[in-house]
């Protein structure tokens, strides 16, 4: 529903009201810190012992730390984060413009038992990254582990209300008035309706000389889906002497497979509400009939083991091979390997073509990150030096830090030609060869992606590297915002503990759909899961996400 105008003028006043109030205690503790500081400086030194005096919202903290060497690390909770620090041209740059220096801390193994036994024995490191669904968020926010970043910023540096962005901070703030992380790749509405160039990273891939090969056929329905899948395995059992693999898809996991369940709903435009009320997507009548099509494909044997079991590592190395036919994928995963293999095999490059969509043929509905974003950044308490932490988070929120993080040092890795940056021929060149040796030489590229603002940087953006320039144009057209379904129920409440037995019972079930060796053993195995999953609470936890629904269509302005 449009917002109507009075609640469009009643909102913005409250907005303006807030921001007036933020300013005023800003204002109001520089007033007093001033006064406590009086003759405790003298020239060209720093007291250390005190507090530093807040800026103001348009002056940024970061420049007068610049000289001062501080040491942060930084938990980033995902195993196949490698990056490190202090060695590229990014990094140093970054250094010398904060005085920040950091020590990435990555999870070995599994991601939760890791983050668990950080916080269990309270040594969480000075900030966080994490998914922003994650129970841990909660439980972090909850235990007081965390910092509010608004505290800190009125205290130390209002400029994070100059530098963040309003609607993602009223949307962040709890209830308690307060904000704990901030996202990255973070859309709102607005963003979808003003840029054009704003798509999903949900693709359907084909691999290019098998597809054309076969005579290009019209994937989008089951049987068209099941008839290019037997001719191109028929024609191309092998790769290099190994296994073609049919099918691909993400990695299966506690929550399911996100290939074989939320994106091929999105593919066929399964609704995410009905009625008012929040939709089952699960037993939509379309999104049943393509399982028990890839059920069929795994009795003929074109579910291959390999996608049961392997995980991204595995799957990247046979991405860069081409041993797969086909994708529902997000084809971030796989930006080095399509860029490798155009380098090695061009003919061998994936293509996003239309993939299954729904019996009405309606067009995919591709899901962009919402106002969540991604992922979401934390200050722990631990954090020995708040006043650092906040500033070095603005500068990252900055423009100069997001031109730095996105591509580089002027003069060095790009140039300024008609007011805007263009990528220097020779760096451009490594990024699309050599992503590791570019990551160790100049480490530009969003190799530091935790507060990433992708609409910022498409005002930078550089033409799309041939081999990805298909694919990301591809999904323009299907892009549409869901923000409004990704609220999640709080991780103390009893629904919440329903929701993740439906989900570990969903994750469970999931292959043994795909592996089943008749439809009628298809039906037996779902009808269980349907009756188990009503035994979970189902019922509860649907009530419980159509109330948060509503209250954050209300939040965002859709009601």
């Amino acid at each position: 529903m449009k917002e109507t105008k009075e609640t469009e003028t009643k909102e913005t006043g409250t907005k303006d009201k807030k921001k007036k109030k933020m300013k005023r205690r800003a204002a109001l503790f520089a007033l007093v810190m001033c006064l406590s500081m009086a003759g405790c400086t003298s020239a060209g030194k720093t007291v250390r012992d005190t507090e530093p005096e807040p800026a103001g919202e348009d002056v940024a903290a970061w420049p007068k730390y610049a000289g001062e060497a501080v040491t942060f690390d930084w938990y980033v909770n995902y195993s196949w984060f490698t990056a490190g620090w202090g060695e590229n041209m990014v990094s140093k740059k970054i250094t010398e413009e904060t005085g920040v220096s950091l020590r990435f801390i990555t999870p070995g193994g599994n991601e939760s038992e890791k983050l668990n036994a950080l916080i269990a024995s309270d040594s969480l490191p000075d900030f966080i990254t994490l998914g922003w669904w994650e129970p841990q968020v909660n439980e972090m926010i909850d235990g007081g582990m965390v910092y509010a970043l608004n505290e800190l910023a009125d205290r130390y540096d209002p400029y994070f209300y100059h530098v963040s962005n309003a609607d993602v901070v009223n949307w962040y703030t709890r209830e308690d008035g307060n904000i704990y992380g901030y996202p990255n790749s973070s859309f709102t509405a607005k963003d979808l309706e003003e840029q054009d160039r704003i798509g999903s990273n949900q693709t359907f891939l084909v691999r290019k000389d098998i597809y054309e090969a076969i005579g290009s056929p019209d994937m989008t329905t089951p049987e068209g889906f099941k008839a290019a899948v037997e001719k191109a395995y028929q024609m191309f059992p092998e790769v290099d002497g190994e296994p073609l693999i049919p099918v691909g898809a993400h990695v299966f996991n506690n929550q399911g497979n996100v290939s074989f369940d939320k994106y091929l709903m999105n593919f066929l435009a399964v609704p995410f509400e009905e009625n008012g009320e929040v939709y089952d997507r699960y037993t939509d009548e379309d999104y049943i009939t393509w399982l028990k099509m890839f059920r069929s494909l795994g009795e003929e044997g074109l579910l291959s083991d390999d996608i049961f079991i392997d995980q991204r590592t595995q799957m990247e190395e046979k991405m860069e091979k081409g041993r797969y036919f086909c994708m529902i994928y997000q084809y971030t995963d796989l930006v080095s390997q399509q860029k490798e293999l155009a380098a090695s095999h061009p003919e061998r490059i994936y293509l996003a073509v239309d993939g299954p969509k729904n019996a009405a043929g309606d067009a995919h509905t591709l899901t962009t990150t919402g106002i969540n974003g991604w992922t979401v950044t934390m200050i722990s308490k631990n954090c020995a030096h708040p006043e650092r932490a906040i500033a070095f988070l603005d500068y990252l929120l900055s423009e100069q830090g997001q031109l730095r993080v996105f591509l580089g040092v002027e003069g060095e890795t790009f140039d300024y030609v008609d007011g805007k940056p263009v990528v220097k021929e020779g760096v451009s060149e490594l990024l699309n060869t050599d992503r590791a040796e570019y990551n160790k030489k100049y480490g530009a590229d969003n190799m530091y992606w935790m507060l990433q603002n992708n609409v910022m940087q498409l005002k930078w953006a550089q033409e799309p590297a041939k081999p990805l320039r298909q694919i990301m144009e591809w999904s323009y057209r299907y892009a549409v915002y869901n923000g409004q379904y990704d609220s999640f129920l709080p991780g103390e409440s009893k629904e919440a503990y329903m929701e993740n037995r439906i989900v570990e019972l969903w994750s469970e079930t999931l292959p043994r759909l795909l592996l089943a060796e008749s439809e009628e053993r298809f039906d037996e195995i779902f009808a269980g899961f349907l009756e188990q999953r009503d035994a979970c609470g189902f019922r509860e936890v649907q009530e419980a996400k159509t109330e948060l629904m509503r209250k954050a269509k209300e939040k965002l302005g859709m009601e």
